[in-house]
């Protein structure tokens, strides 16, 4: 049979890979390296990649469109009630999977890369603002056992 969908549990180094059929049943389930993820991709052209949504999945999501694959990004919450048994990477990959067949569920885009350097210059700007205020507060905290 076709594999029409595939399922990306991301992790660091290994990946899990999980490939089903238009009705849903499972044709693999493997662990395959970051390394080898495009080359073991390259095997299924016409299949739609699902990810569960997180700060690797953007980057992910950007190489694989760019090869000509159509990605879904599903936020966290809306994969977790599909996770059977013990909460794993297979479970997890295949999870994504039944996921990303419902007809229902939201899918996210993944971030360009302008947006990405918005973000971070945001999240930086953030800290510092938190740093300098906690900085404040305790030479304000110090300076009052002066009077």
């Amino acid at each position: 049979m076709k594999v029409t969908l595939i399922g990306i549990d991301l992790a660091k180094n290994v990946l899990q890979v999980c490939g089903v059929n238009q009705v849903g049943k499972t044709l693999f389930n493997r662990t395959v390296k970051r390394t080898q993820l495009l080359k073991t991709l390259v095997q299924y052209p016409d299949a739609v990649i699902a990810m569960e949504a997180c700060s690797g999945s953007n980057y992910w999501g950007r190489e694989l469109m760019s090869r000509g694959y159509e990605v879904k990004l599903i936020p966290p919450q809306h994969v977790k009630p599909f996770v059977k048994g013990n909460k794993n990477d297979r479970n997890d990959a295949f999870a994504i999977c039944e996921a990303a067949m419902r007809p229902n569920i939201i899918f996210v885009k993944p971030r360009t890369l302008a947006q990405v350097d918005i973000i971070i210059s945001h999240r930086i700007r953030e800290r510092r603002i938190r740093v300098r205020t906690a900085l404040t507060n305790q030479i304000r905290g110090l300076l009052s056992e002066y009077g």
